[in-house]
């Protein structure tokens, strides 16, 4: 058993959602220092492309008869299937990209429902606490009202497919201070930011608290 940590911005050092996801993990690992910590870096360390494919075909080709490609494949999805199905509690990183999710979480998603057999609900009753980030505002009212895709897709997934008990924590605006065009925005910014820090710190300890059912 382990916390699997998974992560998918682009940004390095620059990251909103992995600043986030820190004090998710410190705050767990304050409480919980035996639990193992399994990382995986969607952005930095992208699933091949392709892999679903070769898992997909490769488990509808006699055994004998697969290529090494679809055997590779094949491999890489019972990993990143094992590593949910075996986690404990998990921390997910997943900032929002073009409105959605982006390439590389949709592969392993992808990849984590060809690694297991069909109907698999991967984090049943696991504690898992969700990050996501937003460089606009979506909100009631906001002109990109309805735009973002991401994470009632995450949702349905982690929760309906895979059975998460899930925490949300959210932040928008963080592309402020980093496009002018968004200047105006700044005190309110710093405000959400003040408020999914401490929510991210809160959503830490009562993880450590938390068992999969």
């Amino acid at each position: 058993m382990h916390l699997l940590r998974v992560d998918a911005s682009i940004q390095g050092d620059r990251s909103a959602s992995g600043a986030l996801a820190d004090l998710v993990l410190t705050e767990f690992t304050a409480a919980r220092p035996e639990v193992p910590v399994v990382r995986r870096h969607l952005g930095q360390n992208p699933l091949p492309a392709d892999a679903w494919v070769g898992a997909i075909s490769g488990t509808f080709t006699p055994a004998e008869s697969r290529t090494l490609a679809q055997l590779e494949a094949l491999a890489i999805a019972s990993q990143v299937a094992t590593e949910l199905q075996q986690a404990s509690s998990a921390v997910l990183a997943l900032p929002l990209y073009n409105f959605g999710v982006s390439q590389h979480v949709k592969t392993w998603i992808d990849l984590a429902i060809a690694g297991a057999p069909q109907g698999t609900r991967l984090l049943e009753g696991t504690p898992t606490v969700l990050v996501v980030t937003r460089g606009g505002a979506y909100g009631p009212g906001t002109p990109r009202e309805g735009w973002d895709h991401n994470i009632e897709y995450l949702r349905q997934i982690l929760v309906q497919s895979w059975g998460a008990d899930l925490t949300v924590v959210e932040r928008e605006f963080t592309l402020v201070g980093v496009n002018p065009a968004l200047d105006q925005f700044t005190e309110l910014a710093q405000t959400m930011r003040t408020a999914a820090e401490a929510a991210a710190v809160e959503a830490g300890a009562q993880l450590a608290g938390r068992r999969a059912a």
